[in-house]
Protein backbone atom coordinates (compact mmCIF):
# COMPACT_ATOMS: atom_id res chain seq x y z
CA UNK A 1 0.00 0.00 0.00
CA UNK A 2 1.52 3.33 -1.06
CA UNK A 3 0.99 6.25 1.29
CA UNK A 4 1.11 9.87 0.19
CA UNK A 5 0.24 12.89 2.32
CA UNK A 6 0.23 16.65 1.82
CA UNK A 7 2.40 18.48 4.34
CA UNK A 8 2.66 22.20 4.98
CA UNK A 9 5.82 23.84 6.30
CA UNK A 10 5.20 25.58 9.61
CA UNK A 11 7.10 28.56 10.90
CA UNK A 12 5.17 29.06 14.14
CA UNK A 13 6.88 26.70 16.58
CA UNK A 14 6.42 25.95 20.27
CA UNK A 15 3.89 24.48 22.65
CA UNK A 16 1.14 27.04 22.03
CA UNK A 17 1.45 26.78 18.26
CA UNK A 18 1.32 22.98 18.42
CA UNK A 19 -1.80 23.10 20.58
CA UNK A 20 -3.50 25.41 18.08
CA UNK A 21 -2.61 22.99 15.28
CA UNK A 22 -4.04 20.02 17.16
CA UNK A 23 -7.23 21.96 17.83
CA UNK A 24 -7.52 22.52 14.05
CA UNK A 25 -7.09 18.75 13.44
CA UNK A 26 -3.48 18.95 12.27
CA UNK A 27 -0.51 17.00 13.60
CA UNK A 28 2.82 18.76 14.07
CA UNK A 29 5.70 16.76 12.64
CA UNK A 30 9.37 17.04 11.74
CA UNK A 31 11.25 15.69 8.72
CA UNK A 32 14.99 15.14 9.16
CA UNK A 33 17.93 13.09 7.90
CA UNK A 34 19.87 12.53 4.67
CA UNK A 35 22.32 15.32 5.52
CA UNK A 36 19.68 18.04 5.11
CA UNK A 37 18.18 20.53 7.51
CA UNK A 38 15.24 19.47 9.65
CA UNK A 39 11.90 20.84 8.46
CA UNK A 40 8.89 21.38 10.72
CA UNK A 41 5.64 20.47 8.97
CA UNK A 42 1.99 19.74 9.66
CA UNK A 43 -0.05 16.83 8.32
CA UNK A 44 -3.78 16.13 8.36
CA UNK A 45 -4.92 14.36 11.54
CA UNK A 46 -7.76 12.37 9.94
CA UNK A 47 -5.69 10.98 7.06
CA UNK A 48 -2.84 9.94 9.36
CA UNK A 49 -5.24 8.34 11.85
CA UNK A 50 -6.78 6.17 9.14
CA UNK A 51 -3.38 5.17 7.70
CA UNK A 52 -1.72 4.39 11.03
CA UNK A 53 -4.21 1.61 11.69
CA UNK A 54 -2.25 -0.52 9.20
CA UNK A 55 1.13 -2.03 10.07
CA UNK A 56 2.51 -1.07 6.66
CA UNK A 57 2.30 2.62 7.66
CA UNK A 58 5.23 2.05 10.02
CA UNK A 59 7.33 -0.16 7.73
CA UNK A 60 6.87 1.17 4.18
CA UNK A 61 8.17 4.33 2.55
CA UNK A 62 5.74 7.24 2.71
CA UNK A 63 5.63 10.13 0.25
CA UNK A 64 5.21 13.58 1.77
CA UNK A 65 4.42 16.39 -0.64
CA UNK A 66 6.04 19.46 0.94
CA UNK A 67 5.59 22.69 -1.04
CA UNK A 68 5.07 20.72 -4.25
CA UNK A 69 8.18 18.56 -3.80
CA UNK A 70 7.85 14.85 -3.09
CA UNK A 71 10.00 13.58 -0.23
CA UNK A 72 10.36 9.87 0.53
CA UNK A 73 10.27 9.27 4.29
CA UNK A 74 9.70 6.60 6.91
CA UNK A 75 8.09 6.98 10.31
CA UNK A 76 10.85 7.30 12.91
CA UNK A 77 8.82 8.08 16.04
CA UNK A 78 5.20 8.55 17.08
CA UNK A 79 4.13 10.40 20.20
CA UNK A 80 0.64 9.59 21.42
CA UNK A 81 -1.65 11.22 23.96
CA UNK A 82 -1.36 9.35 27.29
CA UNK A 83 -5.13 8.85 27.67
CA UNK A 84 -6.89 9.63 24.40
CA UNK A 85 -6.33 7.56 21.25
CA UNK A 86 -4.67 10.50 19.44
CA UNK A 87 -1.31 11.05 17.80
CA UNK A 88 0.36 14.15 19.23
CA UNK A 89 3.55 14.38 17.12
CA UNK A 90 5.32 12.50 14.33
CA UNK A 91 8.99 12.23 13.36
CA UNK A 92 9.81 11.30 9.78
CA UNK A 93 13.29 10.40 8.52
CA UNK A 94 14.21 10.91 4.88
CA UNK A 95 15.04 7.77 2.94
Amino acid sequence: MAYSFEAQVRSDLGKGASRRLRRDEKIPAVVYGAGQEAVSVTVDFNKITVAQAFDSFYSETITLVIDGKEVAVKVAAVQRHPVKPKIVHLDFVRV
